[in-house]
């Protein structure tokens, strides 16, 4: 087993533990995270659906995210991510979700967002956070990253959920 297989499947195993769902809202990744999780049997238990948004346009309608961010600070931002992940809870009442937005490669980039950079964002029902990560490497290699830094933020989330509760 791979490791975004191993820690999708662990994802499973702690969401399932809490008779949880997730849902992730993609961009950068177009699918990916939504990709390895639908690679464990069973997950339709766990995973209650996958948004692919890699147009502003459809950031806005199918997340509901504000078109104004856009103007004010791009695609790929806290903001944004924030509200993708808040948008894809709402949509399809999961209580954890995961959303990411960032410049792939190999072109797309800026001096104030080179090449790697992405914003990843979380729910878990009660609090959003996000944080910016850097990614070294091809356009494949900024995605892979990315994949695997949305599952591990996921499985902490539901680990201190289980914590929380026990």
């Amino acid at each position: 087993m791979d490791s975004l297989s191993h820690l999708a499947a662990e994802l499973g195993h702690l969401l399932q533990a809490q008779n949880a769902q997730v849902t992730t809202a993609e961009s950068c990744t177009g699918g990916g995270i939504a990709e390895a999780i639908t690679r464990i049997p069973g997950c339709s238990a766990w995973f209650e659906a996958g948004f692919v948004t890699y147009s502003n346009v459809q950031k806005t309608k199918q997340l509901g995210v504000p078109e104004s961010l856009f103007g004010q600070v791009g695609a790929v931002s806290r903001e944004v991510v924030e509200a993708m992940v808040t948008g894809a809870q709402a949509q399809s009442g999961a209580r954890f979700a995961v959303a990411v937005s960032g410049v792939a490669g190999p072109g797309g980039g800026s001096e104030e967002k080179p090449v790697g950079t992405v914003w990843l964002a979380w729910g878990d029902g009660s609090e959003v956070t996000s944080e910016r990560r850097y990614f070294a490497g091809d356009r494949d290699e900024v995605r892979r990253q990315t994949v695997i830094a949305a599952l591990e933020g996921l499985i902490r989330r539901t680990v201190r959920e289980i914590k929380n509760q026990g």
